[in-house]
């Protein structure tokens, strides 16, 4: 808040002008003394006081207003975001989707049931993400975070998700491939899949090549048959030869050959 000074009483005229030596300068002076005064009478007016303490007040109306609309503001975000989404699916490309997927999420908001198919999702960080039912259907997902997501009875034929994080992911009903077509399983060469739950997971023509499948929960696997198993790294114990006898492969693939 403003401090206002209180003034002293100015002078009177009269004596005010004698100490003026040159009479062209009186109209000047007289003007400078208008003024002290001026400034004086509104020192000591309380109405001043009053409106420097409501500017206060106004302040703080302001910021309480402010907190207490934060609710309808982060809704607001969040119907653009879904709005965005919306509006790019079925289409290629990112289409703002990353920012909108990542400021969900970040939010805890869930993307149950969410429809991504043919996305570009590149590098999307989706750590711990509600993805139950989803469909990520030939989306590219390369390089991108879902550790801890779930994926649950999710659609990901033909996703590419070379490269990217999905430890302690929650695979489970989810399909990865169909034996119909047999170029529609997922790409998860280099994949962390360490923790994973695959419990009843559909991997049928899945690519784990070099994937890291450390303590992967695999007893209940569903259809793996076309699974490549190339270079998989830190399988569980049997689960290499359990998975060739059901009709896993081990193929080199051709950027490899």
């Amino acid at each position: 808040m403003k401090v206002r000074i209180h003034r002293e009483r100015p002078e009177p005229w009269d004596i005010k002008k004698q100490g003026v030596r040159q009479r062209w300068l009186l109209p000047f002076w007289a003007l400078e003394w208008a003024l002290e005064w001026c400034a004086y009478a509104l020192s000591r007016w309380t109405f001043l006081d009053v409106l420097e303490y409501l500017e206060g007040f106004s302040v703080l109306i302001a910021v309480i207003f402010y907190f207490s609309e934060s609710g309808d503001r982060l809704k607001q975000k969040h119907y653009q975001a879904w709005q965005v989404i919306n509006t790019a699916q079925g289409k290629g490309g990112n289409g703002g989707r990353i920012d909108a997927l990542e400021e969900l999420n970040s939010d805890g908001i869930s993307l149950i049931g969410v429809d991504l198919s043919g996305a570009f999702l590149q590098a999307v960080r989706l750590e711990h993400a509600r993805l139950a039912r989803a469909s990520f259907r030939s989306a590219d997902l390369r390089d991108s975070d879902f550790a801890f997501a779930d994926f649950s009875n999710t659609n990901l034929q033909s996703a590419n998700f070379r490269g990217s994080n999905l430890r302690d992911a929650n695979f489970q009903g989810a399909i990865l491939g169909d034996s119909k077509q047999p170029d529609d399983g997922a790409d998860l060469t280099g994949c962390d899949l360490t923790g994973a739950d695959l419990t009843d997971t559909t991997l049928t023509n899945a690519d784990l090549t070099n994937a890291t499948l450390a303590n992967v929960r695999w007893r209940d696997l569903g259809d793996i048959k076309g699974l490549n198993l190339f270079g998989v790294k830190e399988a569980p114990q049997g689960f290499v030869p359990w998975a060739m006898q059901h009709g896993a492969v081990a193929t080199k693939p051709d950027a490899e050959k």
